[in-house]
């Protein structure tokens, strides 16, 4: 059974459950999981990982993410989005005389590091239950406003639509930021009320959606990302010798001279290419953290190279 990460393009209408569960059938083992949901209604990337490679997902979780989006002002919804029922609709000839100013500082106001109030249907657990599925039996929900950073808020085009304006948008955010409420808040600010109407994930760290397979055509065996390669595009690397990758495998600590400074677990990679595990340097020393099995297939192999694109 193979190890790594694959990416996926996810169509509209699938929920990231499903994916899995399609990846599961295709990989041929029950080991895959998914770094970071994507709604029923979004489409874009999603960062699977399968086997033991599902331990690289904790570094991929908290990565910075890129969305190209449409929010729709003139109306406000449930959801936040256009699956959810209408709550309020501005006159369309209030929604005409929204200028080009106003929506630049809206947009301005909600970029930077921000305070936002999670949509009520999303997937955070109050009192152990998902807010959205409390939403759904019924219940107020009403999350607590929490610190988000949205380093680039990027108006693309414009247009008006039935009485509606809509903005087609790139935004690029930290881990937490829901684009939905983006939407919300920024068609609140300018009076009129705003949602979503489309929502692609175009970025998770260093991986792109133009290196993501359609899962209908998905080739697992060719497409998979190797664990050495995945970890060493996540974290810093270290090379090691023969006897330091068996030193390691072994549990042991292991000397390391001259060591650059690196940043939180490091990437151990034996000489043929395999990753050994993670490892924590201290001083002059280096202990493992986490250890990757070498039996399994393709554990120093490579596939999918790096885009060359910054994250």
């Amino acid at each position: 059974m193979n190890s790594g990460l694959l990416l996926i393009d996810k169509v509209q209408g699938w929920t990231s459950h499903d994916a899995v569960a399609r990846t599961r059938r295709l990989a041929g083992t029950r080991k895959v999981g998914h770094a970071g949901t994507l709604d029923p209604m979004a489409t874009g990337l999603l960062v699977l990982g399968v086997n033991s490679s599902t331990r690289l997902l904790t570094f991929v979780v908290g990565l910075d993410k890129e969305y190209l989006a449409t929010i729709r002002l003139g109306a406000s919804t449930t959801t936040d989005d256009a699956e959810g029922d209408e709550l309020t609709r501005a006159p369309a000839d209030t929604v005409a005389g929204i200028s080009a100013e106003a929506v630049a500082a809206g947009i301005a106001a909600l970029t930077g590091d921000i305070s936002q109030q999670p949509s009520a249907v999303s997937a955070i657990k109050v009192d152990g239950q998902r807010a959205y599925a409390r939403v759904r039996a019924g219940e107020d929900v009403q999350l607590a406003e929490r610190p988000v950073t949205v380093s680039s808020f990027e108006l693309l085009s414009q247009r008006s639509v039935d009485g509606f304006l809509d903005l087609d948008v790139r935004v690029n955010c930290g881990s937490g930021t829901y684009i939905r409420a983006l939407a919300r808040d920024l068609g609140a600010g300018l009076g009129v009320g705003g949602h979503l109407t489309r929502l692609r994930r175009t970025r998770i760290g260093p991986f792109r959606v133009e290196d993501a397979s359609l899962l209908d055509q998905l080739d697992v065996a060719a497409e998979i990302i190797s664990p050495t390669d995945a970890a060493t595009r996540l974290l810093d690397r270290l090379d090691l010798t023969e006897q330091q990758a068996v030193d390691l495998g072994h549990g042991k600590r292991i000397e390391v001279i001259a060591v650059p400074v690196l940043r939180g677990p490091i990437a151990a990679v034996a000489p043929d290419g395999r990753l050994v595990g993670l490892v924590e340097v201290r001083g002059t020393t280096a202990k493992s953290i986490l250890n990757f099995p070498a039996d399994e297939p393709g554990a120093a192999t490579t596939a999918l190279q790096p885009s060359g694109e910054s994250a």
